[in-house]
């Protein structure tokens, strides 16, 4: 089962406590849980906090290392079958949309990323502005009428399948993906009141910072982590590294935090309501009538399934 929705909605409290009530396991769906030491601005939980329960997925990363979807998924369902053989619950618990994706959905088979030619593309593109685009105009324009010209990451991702593939890539992605097999997902969702959810998170970002965020960036750096690290580009870390740099002041990495973490909220949202069959939960993970509510629900599907 999964439990989803946006960043500060309580999702890591909901999945312990179904993990408690029903022998549960949890797997982490948060992109940025899965790096070592980023632990203060991705509310990850201590051991201490996690209540004895087994986490998966987390702190599986050097902050240099990159983590595909498709790596994610396969990984996620490597996690799945090991806690299904010691006859557990699997939870998944986290914000990142595209991760539960790939994992319960399954991605096209297009080709793994080459860094040499993505870096190669990309220095091409600052060069001359515009490349990108207009390669694939050429090689598929279908792709090209789709994707804007200023979204890079898009961009260059077609680019590198036109190439490596040898076909459109919008032929390869149109290829019928790998559901995953042998499960059956309850998808809860939660979604507090917006103005709520706001001042949850402005006061999040100020305790963010007042524990340590700053000073965890630096430590971080201090590792000889480079500040182009990926990681360094999330929610509060950015802020925090411009910070340090001098570029913007304590006050206004923490108001800078808090906008975009409500945009963040926002698109996240927008995100999870495309996902089908999701059952809605209007309240925050650690509300009482809302942890009632899904535990109801997760003994009911675990009854039609046949579960104890």
């Amino acid at each position: 089962m999964a439990v989803l929705g946006p960043t500060g909605s309580g999702k890591s409290e909901l999945g312990l406590r179904i993990c408690e009530s029903f022998d549960g396991e949890a797997v982490n769906c948060d992109s940025l849980q899965l790096y070592r030491y980023f632990d203060v601005g991705t509310a990850k939980l201590g051991a201490a906090e996690r209540r004895e329960i087994a986490h998966h997925l987390i702190d599986i990363l050097e902050p240099a290392g990159l983590f595909t979807a498709g790596e994610y998924a396969r990984a996620g369902r490597q996690v799945l079958e090991e806690i299904r053989g010691r006859k557990r619950l699997p939870v998944l618990v986290g914000g990142t949309g595209f991760y539960l994706r790939a994992l319960l959905e399954g991605l096209s088979p297009a080709p793994v990323r080459d860094p040499d030619l993505r870096a190669g593309l990309l220095e091409h593109e600052r060069r001359r502005p515009g490349f990108l685009h207009r390669v694939l105009g050429r090689f598929d324009p279908a792709a090209a009428a789709r994707i804007h010209a200023n979204d890079l990451p898009k961009l260059t991702r077609a680019v590198e399948i036109c190439l490596l593939a040898g076909k459109q890539a919008s032929s390869v992605q149109a290829i019928p993906r790998q559901a995953l097999k042998g499960f059956r997902a309850l998808k809860l969702g939660l979604n507090p009141l917006r103005e709520t959810l706001s001042r949850v998170l402005d006061e999040r970002a100020r305790r963010m910072f007042r524990e340590g965020l700053t000073e965890e960036v630096r430590s971080i750096l201090d590792r000889g982590v480079p500040p182009t690290a990926k990681p360094f580009e999330s929610l509060g870390y950015k802020q925090a590294l411009q910070c340090l740099r001098g570029e913007i002041t304590p006050e206004q990495a923490v108001a800078d935090t808090q906008t975009a973490t409500r945009r963040y909220a926002k698109r996240q949202l927008t995100w999870f309501r495309r996902e089908k069959d999701v059952i809605w939960l209007e309240g925050f993970g650690n509300d009482p009538h809302i942890v009632e509510r899904a535990l109801g629900e997760v003994s009911t599907f675990l009854k039609s399934a046949g579960e104890p």
